[in-house]
């Protein structure tokens, strides 16, 4: 795009990019964070929002940035570390009952259980490869293995409906009757219990931090939860005389393991593809609209990069304005979105000059680079 000026600062420099080759702007002093060399443009909203800025503790320095993100990922791998514990406890105790019992209900909430837990592996991998700086290879940083991670736990969610599902068909074949029906009962509470606790505690911590595979690792575990009780359900048959309950609550087992695998997969896929809540798009939209000196607001996109946001916009300034005067026309912007935007950690505005009647488009040079 063609235009005056461009702003963008991303907390992390690309490793071996020379520091007098980035933007020089800074952001940070001891007595206030926000030290802008720039002409401010005036206005009631201005002196309003300088007001709440005044008033209000933050910070956009590099540091800042960094320790924000540093904070989110380790936050992330406290609720993999604490949610495999509970989890892999709860397994333990579930497969002891298994293996006394032989209920097949129970063996698919078990293996489920296992899986969740394990998806930990992928996740805590993906924030630690996460907390890497961005280099020149990887100018973006490392935040996409937290969408592959995602993947990940979408096929061993994947996995375990089939395994379960067939371990339940084969008992319905050849029906054989449970032992132990109250310890049954008694584990399936165990699995519920510890389940529930699990997925409450990632979804509240994926959500926020932004992390979609946090969530959709919660949202399993909310699965396994309701799993456990429908184990519950068929300990009852079995405890009645009903030798079909238990593989008959297995295949119920495996009906909401795949209905969990079809949301986890759509939020996965989502944002792998690089989809946005529309409301997020307006919110900053709005934001950037009431920036002084903001004609217009034109191209905008947000792209989630694992659980933090960047973004990039146009915005249409007076054609007259000189370069420093664009320029501190998209810095406000860029503080504008940092501001209206939760987790966006990075944003490139961009400065194009109001039309004027008879002018040439000035990005017309770059019309035959256009893709169809």
């Amino acid at each position: 795009m063609g235009g005056y000026t461009s702003t963008e600062r991303t907390g992390r420099a690309p490793k071996g990019t020379d520091v007098s080759e980035q933007h020089d702007h800074a952001h940070g002093s001891a007595g206030h964070h926000h030290a802008h060399e720039h002409p401010h443009h005036p206005s009631p909203a201005g002196l309003g929002h300088r007001l709440r800025h005044l008033l209000t503790p933050h910070s956009h320095e590099t540091a800042d940035k960094l320790d924000s993100a540093l904070e989110s990922s380790a936050r992330g791998m406290r609720a993999l570390w604490v949610s495999l514990a509970v989890l892999g406890v709860t397994a333990v105790a579930q497969a002891c009952v298994v293996v006394v019992s032989g209920s097949v209900a129970l063996l698919g909430d078990t293996v489920h259980n296992t899986a969740d837990a394990l998806t930990a592996v992928p996740l805590g991998i993906a924030f630690v490869l996460g907390r890497r700086a961005a280099t020149r290879r990887f100018t973006y940083g490392y935040g996409r293995a937290e969408d592959l991670a995602g993947i990940a736990i979408v096929l061993t969610i994947a996995a375990s409906a089939a395994f379960a599902g067939w371990t339940a068909v084969e008992r319905l074949l050849h029906p054989r009757p449970v032992a132990y029906v109250p310890a049954v009962a008694v584990a399936a509470l165990v699995g519920f219990a510890g389940n529930e606790w699990v997925a409450r505690y990632r979804i509240r911590v994926g959500r926020e931090i932004g992390s979609a595979a946090l969530v959709a690792d919660g949202l399993h575990a909310r699965t396994d939860g309701f799993t456990s009780l429908a184990v519950l359900l068929g300990a009852g048959g079995s405890a009645l005389g009903w030798r079909l309950a238990d593989p008959v609550v297995g295949l119920a087992i495996t009906a909401a393991i795949v209905l969990v695998l079809r949301d986890a997969a759509r939020e996965v896929l989502r944002r792998v593809m690089d989809a946005v809540d529309p409301a997020l798009v307006d919110r900053a939209e709005r934001a950037l609209r009431e920036v002084a000196g903001v004609r217009a607001v034109g191209e905008l996109r947000l792209r989630w990069i694992g659980h933090r946001l960047r973004a990039e916009v146009a915005v249409v300034v007076d054609g007259e304005a000189t370069v420093r005067q664009a320029h501190a026309i998209t810095v406000d912007a860029e503080h504008a979105l940092l501001h209206a935007v939760p987790r966006l950690t990075a944003a490139l505005v961009h400065a194009d000059p109001a039309p004027v009647p008879g002018e040439a488009d000035p990005h017309l040079r770059l019309a035959h680079h256009a893709t169809a």
